[in-house]
């Protein structure tokens, strides 16, 4: 098919991850604002990242079956008018409850966009060029994140924080009208009627929910509550009814077949454990900048530019490399590199200059460039083509969960360290800080640890004889 714009099919998926990215740090910054303004705790303020986090989660094993349903055209399309609605709600939102319930809607849209932008990117790029293209990619994905945090400081100090939800609107519009420039080669895809795996996608989401919900609670009421240790039991216990159910039905709404894939499982053990390290990472930092500090929104978000540029300037880059020559050696080098800014985060207090953090940003920014596209390219090529879109939705959801158990483990943490250092008679300030260096030490270790299965992943990217015929013919 010679019609095929493969340039305008990235532009658009980049618009539709950028905006998704924009949003999952453009928040963050705004935390401590929004928390005065609705005169709420810190873990109650964290809901508004875990409500979005655990209902991104719950529609993300959907994405392979409405793939199959409706087509990658109509569930892309979908998915950014959903998102965009729902950042207009949350934008009008008056209250913590309604921002909560309008997450909820972003989250409807947003947990479709990256599981189905990897897949089309599968469909439409072949295998040889594909660690270059989710490069490019990648560095979109990446862009909404880093530069979230700076317009989010500069947007929430001039104009409120309902301003960060509609920066969105004008990049939704825009997205829909280009996908229909450029997405219509995607309406030839053909559709499959497959079976819907009801009892299946209901224990997942029981478990994905009851999880998630257990422990963010837990920060306030204690792990050895009843109640805490009630929905814990309830989540293991659909977690073993899935798998039962799941290996029995002919159309599962997760394949349990590829946690066999030797390659597959190091990749997601490395997107987990990433996730966990560096989602609670991110939600401490504007505490740690602002409260701790003393840096206003809009500085906290300038000062964490160095670690976008840095990010944006490695990205195409790695996913180059992991097409010449694998995608371990380098993912390791982004891990020690991301370890040793949680390292210098600690380290930061009251007396240190600008300078110490531009280069903690900077080393940050180096390790999520060197990271994330050549972890993305061998999840793909560690899957033959027909389960792509599959091992995209569950490497996407893993990063969703690691990331809300991550931000709910640290809150619990420094929450605790808080508290205990309260008891002992320092001063709240002082507890304070010293509550947020251990949550960053934690999370270095974390980041260490994950070298171990980092070290699993497969040499050099798999790229099969299947898959070169699998994209789009021209």
């Amino acid at each position: 098919m010679r019609d095929v714009n493969r340039t305008g099919i990235l532009i658009v998926i980049i618009m539709g991850t950028i905006m998704a990215g924009i949003d999952s740090s453009i928040v963050n910054i705004s935390l401590p604002v929004m928390s005065r303004q609705f005169n709420c705790t810190l873990d109650e303020i964290e809901w508004v990242i875990t409500v979005y986090m655990l209902s991104f989660s719950v529609l993300m094993p959907l994405t392979n079956w409405l793939k199959n349903r409706i087509g990658f055209f109509n569930l892309y399309l979908g998915a950014i008018s959903l998102f965009t609605i729902g950042s207009l709600f949350c934008a009008l939102s008056n209250d913590l409850p309604s921002l909560l319930v309008a997450r909820v809607v972003q989250a409807l849209g947003g947990g479709a966009m990256a599981p189905t932008s990897m897949a089309i990117i599968s469909y439409v790029f072949p295998a040889r060029v594909r660690g270059t293209i989710l490069g490019w990619w990648g560095l979109g994905n990446l862009v909404g994140p880093a530069i979230g945090p700076t317009l989010g400081g500069i947007l929430t100090e001039h104009f409120g924080w309902p301003s960060i939800f509609y920066i969105n609107l004008p990049i939704g519009v825009l997205t829909v009208v280009m996908a229909f420039k450029y997405l219509g080669i995607l309406k030839k895809q053909a559709k499959i009627k497959l079976p819907f795996d009801l009892a299946g996608f209901t224990t997942l989401t029981i478990f994905l929910v009851g999880l998630q919900y257990g422990i963010a609670k837990a920060e306030r009421v204690g792990l050895s509550s009843p109640q805490i240790i009630i929905t814990l039991v309830i989540a293991f216990i659909s977690l073993i009814a899935f798998i039962i159910i799941d290996r029995r039905v002919k159309a599962p709404i997760i394949d349990l077949q590829l946690f066999k894939n030797y390659a597959f499982v190091s990749c997601i053990l490395v997107t987990i454990s990433r996730a966990a390290a560096l989602f609670g990472g991110l939600f401490l930092m504007p505490f740690l900048l602002q409260e701790q500090m003393g840096f206003s929104e809009g500085m906290s978000g300038l000062l964490i530019l160095p670690n976008s540029v840095f990010m944006a300037a490695l990205m195409p880059f790695a996913g180059k490399w992991s097409d010449r020559h694998g995608s371990r050696e380098i993912s390791m080098a982004g891990l020690v590199l991301l370890a040793a800014s949680m390292f210098l985060f600690a380290r930061l207090d009251a007396g240190s200059s600008v300078r110490s953090v531009i280069i903690t940003m900077t080393i940050r920014g180096l390790g999520m460039g060197l990271l994330l596209a050549p972890l993305n390219s061998a999840t793909i090529s560690a899957v033959r083509p027909p389960e792509v879109t599959m091992a995209s939705s569950i490497s996407t959801l893993m990063q969703q969960v690691g990331g809300a158990l991550g931000i709910a483990m640290l809150a619990i943490i420094t929450q605790g360290a808080y508290n205990g250092h309260v008891l002992n008679g320092v001063s709240n300030m002082q507890a304070h800080h010293l509550a947020l260096k251990q949550g960053f030490h934690i999370s270095m270790i974390i980041l260490l640890v994950t070298l171990v299965p980092a070290w699993f992943m497969p040499r050099r990217n798999i790229v099969r004889k299947d898959d070169e015929a699998a994209h789009i013919d021209t």
